[in-house]
């Protein structure tokens, strides 16, 4: 049975078309993978599908019989509620049968018998659906997946206070313990550490449930769905099994396509040259007129463009001294500590690899030593000819400025067409160069403050989860460009995958955690 069933959904933005015609089906049960280049539409998909902006024409129909979930992050998270009472509301229908009941059972003394009795089978019925609900075990579900997910010790906070990234585990988890019948989840891995994606891959793999999952993490999505759906040149292709399967289909696909579209051309050319030669021969116009007939009724195999796949090459400046930086009794955190007295050295040409679970300091480290935030106690010394590079971990763009006009700003020496030659070589189209910056994807903004990164000379790359939100194409062409790059490197990270061909050093920060 059909779950969502789509028919000739087409969608654009101004000139830009995301989509045509396009056809979907989710069926019960199914683990879809909705992949595709950055900016080709998948984040707008899910927005359509949950009614956020409407499509331009065609048909959406879900089925009523079943309960939809997606992570909202537009939600508002109330001052005064702490974490474990907002996650208690993913199971608020049960917490009103249960006061139902024990409203009943307050009354029981004043009913007579038949009232009685009615009373007591409809407190039969209704506990009956929490057992059958699992009522009883709430709490330690709310455990598990808290634990899960990394958020535990959130349990207590008020969720006004959360961090971005806090708020976001603490959303997904609520939407996890509704378990409905279909979850919707774009890049839920993008807040999550190692052990924290390899729960949600678990889970995700023995959900009975279905549920549309966008990610960039192949090596996630291989194993926890088993139907993709390819986004590519505005057209949605099915391909029924797991990721490492869609690969090996759609290169064979495309190989066929172009043996297919070669004959073709090959017939079209013949038929042309035929055409050309015979029709204005009395003798032979009534075949070249067939043969004309014959050409107009083929249709026309057409090779898609291949993705613009991004360049980095980062513009590396000397480094004469033989030490980056050097921290002695370093303490970082903000009102409390959040390690113990670090003395760390990071020497010329080293790549370092930042790891560990999530609220743990990375990023409070990297803005301590960059200055951006005060240690608690300890010194700094960094080398007076550092030219460091920064990339800031999931920065927001509220910005309308075009993209052209944003990079020209921080480059005012370049002319217009070295800038549109700049971002092009970062995977990103005339379309993408001239729309304002917060309409783009994730995916998008983030290659453009790539652009930006890459052609600002520096010895040292400072680079907080620069994967989140960039495909696949635009990762491999970062980790090459990062192997090359002359200077130095730290790097916080969260996929092994991506950081371990490019470290020298790998330095976890769970081994500097402060204890009371």
């Amino acid at each position: 049975m059909s779950i969502l069933t789509i028919e000739n959904m087409s969608h654009s933005f101004g000139d830009r078309i995301l989509f045509r015609k396009v056809s979907f089906r989710l069926l019960k049960g199914e683990h879809i993978g909705l992949i595709g280049a950055n900016g080709e539409g998948k984040s707008t998909f899910m927005k359509i599908i949950t009614n956020q902006i409407l499509a331009d024409e065609g048909e959406i129909e879900w089925n009523s019989k079943y309960s939809i979930g997606y992570m909202d992050q537009q939600v508002d998270l109330k001052e005064g509620v702490t974490a474990l009472n907002f996650l208690k509301e993913a199971f608020k229908d049960l917490y009103h049968i249960e006061n139902k009941i024990n409203d009943l059972y307050s009354k029981l003394g004043e009913l007579n018998e038949e009232e009685m009795n009615k009373a007591l089978n409809r407190i039969a019925v209704m506990q009956e659906s929490l057992d059958k609900n699992d009522f009883y075990s709430i709490n330690s579900r709310i455990q598990a997946t808290s634990s899960g997910l990394g958020i535990k010790e959130l349990l207590d906070r008020d969720v006004s206070a959360l961090s971005g990234g806090q708020r976001t585990k603490v959303l997904l988890a609520k939407l996890l313990l509704e378990k409905p019948d279909i979850l919707l989840l774009d890049e839920p891995t993008n807040h999550l550490d190692e052990e924290h994606i390899e729960w949600l891959k678990s889970f995700l793999i023995s959900y009975q449930n279905a549920f549309i999952l966008i990610s960039h993490d192949n090596s996630f999505l291989n194993s926890v769905v088993n139907v993709v759906y390819h986004l590519e040149h505005k057209v949605l292709t099915r391909y029924q099994g797991n990721y490492d399967y869609f690969v090996r289909l759609y290169d064979i696909r495309k190989e066929q396509r172009l043996i297919e579209y070669k004959e073709q051309q090959t017939e079209i050319a013949k038929l042309e040259d035929y055409i050309r030669k015979n029709k204005v021969r009395t003798a032979t116009a009534k075949q070249a007129k067939s043969r004309e007939k014959k050409l107009n009724k083929i249709e026309r195999i057409e090779i898609k463009k291949e993705i613009i796949k991004p360049k980095f090459n980062f513009k590396s400046t000397n480094m004469p001294e033989s030490t980056v930086f050097k921290a002695r009794d370093l303490i970082i955190g903000y009102n409390k500590p959040l390690s113990k007295p670090l003395n760390l050295k990071m020497k010329r040409g080293q790549k370092i690899a930042i790891i560990g679970a999530n609220g743990l300091g990375k990023t409070t480290l990297l803005k301590t030593l960059l200055g951006l935030q005060k240690p608690i106690n300890g010194e700094i010394d960094l080398s007076y000819y550092k030219k460091i590079g920064y990339f800031e971990q999931e920065l927001i763009e509220d910005n309308s400025n075009s993209v052209l006009y944003d990079v020209w700003n921080t480059f005012p020496d370049l002319t217009q067409t070295e800038v549109r030659t700049n971002l092009a070589r970062c995977g990103l189209t005339r379309q993408h160069i001239d729309s304002p910056i917060n309409i783009l994807s994730g995916g998008e903004q983030a290659k453009v403050r790539l652009c930006k990164l890459i052609n600002e000379p520096s010895n040292v790359l400072v680079l907080d989860e620069p994967t989140n939100h960039l495909d696949i194409y635009a990762k491999d062409e970062l980790k090459r460009a990062l192997k090359e790059y002359e200077g130095s490197i730290i790097l916080v990270c969260h996929e092994p995958e991506f950081y371990k061909d490019i470290a020298t050093d790998i330095w976890n920060c769970e081994d500097w955690v402060f204890s009371n």
